[in-house]
C-alpha cells in the first residue's frame, strides 16, 4: 500500500474546504431571504384566518367581533403597529377603536415574530354580522431587515382578506420607519 492510499494530501484538503466555504458563502443570502419569506406567509396566513374566524364569528353570533394589535397577548394597543401580535375578541360594547374589555370574549390570540414589522392604516378592524360594513383597511408585512418585499393584507368592506404585493396604484408597498 502506498502513501497515497491512506488518505488525502494537505493540497487535496484544503481545495475542498475552499469550495465549501465558497458553497455555503453562496446559499447563506439565499437561506436567509427563504427563511424571511417563510416568517412573512407565515404572518400573513395568521392575519387571514384571523380575519375570517372574525367574520365567521361576526356571523354566527351575530355580534361584533374585533380584531386589535397587542404586545402583551392580554390588552389591545393604541396605535397601529401590529408588530407585536394581534387579539380577535367578541366586541360587547361595541367601541371603536376596539379595545378589549372586561368580560369579552376573548376568540384568538397571536403573538408575531419579533422579526417581522406589521403596520396597518387602521387602529383596529371590526367585523359585523351581515346587514352592516366591516372596517377595512390593509396591513403590510415587512422583513425587518429588508430581505425580502412586503406584502400586504387588504380587507374589504365585505371583510374578505385578500393578499397583495402592488397598491391599487400598482406600486409596492413601503415600510415606513
Amino acid at each position: 500500500m502506498s502513501a497515497r492510499d491512506q488518505g488525502y494530501s494537505l493540497l487535496e484538503l484544503l481545495l475542498t474546504i475552499a469550495v465549501a466555504a465558497m458553497i455555503v458563502t453562496l446559499g447563506l443570502p439565499s437561506f436567509s431571504a427563504l427563511q424571511a419569506r417563510s416568517a412573512q406567509r407565515v404572518e400573513i396566513n395568521a392575519l387571514f384566518h384571523a380575519v375570517h374566524l372574525a367574520r365567521k364569528g361576526s356571523i354566527m353570533r351575530r355580534q361584533f367581533v374585533s380584531l386589535c394589535p397587542t404586545t402583551n397577548g392580554v390588552s389591545c394597543n393604541p396605535g397601529r403597529d401590529w408588530s407585536g401580535g394581534f387579539l380577535v375578541f367578541e366586541n360587547a360594547d361595541r367601541d371603536e377603536p376596539p379595545d378589549l374589555d372586561d368580560g369579552e370574549i376573548l376568540l384568538y390570540r397571536h403573538l408575531a415574530n419579533p422579526s417581522l414589522k406589521i403596520t396597518a392604516n387602521r387602529r383596529g378592524f371590526t367585523l359585523r354580522a351581515t346587514f352592516l360594513r366591516a372596517t377595512n383597511g390593509t396591513l403590510v408585512v415587512c422583513d425587518r431587515a429588508g430581505r425580502v418585499t412586503p406584502r400586504a393584507l387588504v380587507v374589504s368592506y365585505t371583510g374578505r382578506p385578500r393578499v397583495a404585493e402592488r397598491t391599487p396604484r400598482g406600486t409596492a408597498y413601503s415600510c415606513a420607519d
